[in-house]
């Protein structure tokens, strides 16, 4: 593990492996550990740095939006000396801070693989966000588990992996409900819409066939806004294709760069 000092703040970056690097981004609803079924197959071919979001383990709380959230990493990029051949992969809330990262720093890295993100939200999918904010706030995170996980797993998938869905709550849990608050907000608010154009990085956006959180119809015309980038849609699959669908999320990630 590393700790990656910027402007007095923590960046908790753990690596593994070794080959060209990749960066692992997180969901808003886990911590790193979400790409703990993938992590070992990767990092026989990558040298992964896998990122604590702001947060989240021993990174620091950042400010409300998501061009923060980028800032951050950026400068932890330079920290680790990680170069313009880095891919960057992103998984619900972490592909929304990779997208911003491209938009904002795009020369500094390489190939982007955006995992179930979009966009923006239809108006119909804000008020969970603004809802889950609210309690955070008022109750603490126990309060959100519950919804959390069904907005990451399919309801088939929650009945058949009761062991999953513990460890993701435990994961979850721990999350600064401050900063919590503060991403769903975000979520809320943001439209890259605008700003997808000059997005340069090489692009790959997947999407889980059964994702209700963020629709594979909508991830499919974030992937037709930003040039060139391809779409890959995986079956029977919800909102964490590393969790839910691990050998077809690598082929995906190692089709893309190959």
């Amino acid at each position: 593990m590393s700790i990656v000092e910027i402007d007095g703040a923590r960046l908790d970056i753990e690596s593994a492996g070794a080959g060209p690097d990749l960066v692992l981004l997180h969901s808003l609803l886990s911590d790193r550990s979400a790409f703990d079924q993938v992590r070992e197959t990767l990092a026989g071919s990558f040298r992964l740095h896998l990122v604590n979001l702001p947060g989240y383990g021993n990174s620091s709380p950042t400010g409300a939006t998501l061009d923060a959230y980028a800032d951050r990493l950026a400068a932890g990029f330079s920290a680790l000396k990680l170069g313009t051949g880095t891919t960057v992969l992103g998984n619900g809330f972490g592909g929304f801070v990779a997208l911003a990262l491209a938009i904002r720093h795009g020369v500094k890295f390489g190939p982007l693989v955006i995992a179930d993100s979009l966009a923006t939200f239809p108006e119909s999918a804000k008020a969970p966000f603004r809802i889950m904010a609210a309690k955070v706030r008022a109750e603490g995170m126990s309060s959100v588990l519950d919804a959390a996980i069904r907005r990451m797993f399919p309801e088939t998938f929650i009945a058949t992996h009761p062991a999953i869905v513990a460890e993701r709550k435990d994961a979850l849990a721990k999350a600064d409900p401050a900063c919590f608050a503060q991403a769903c907000l975000a979520l809320a608010d943001v439209d890259f819409r605008a700003s997808l154009a000059k997005i340069r990085n090489r692009t790959l956006v997947m999407a889980g066939a059964l994702d209700q959180t963020t629709p594979a119809s909508l991830a499919r015309e974030l992937a037709s806004a930003i040039p060139g980038a391809k779409f890959e849609e995986i079956p029977g699959c919800g909102h964490c294709p590393q969790i839910e669908k691990p050998a077809e999320f690598i082929a995906a990630l190692r089709g893309f760069l190959r």
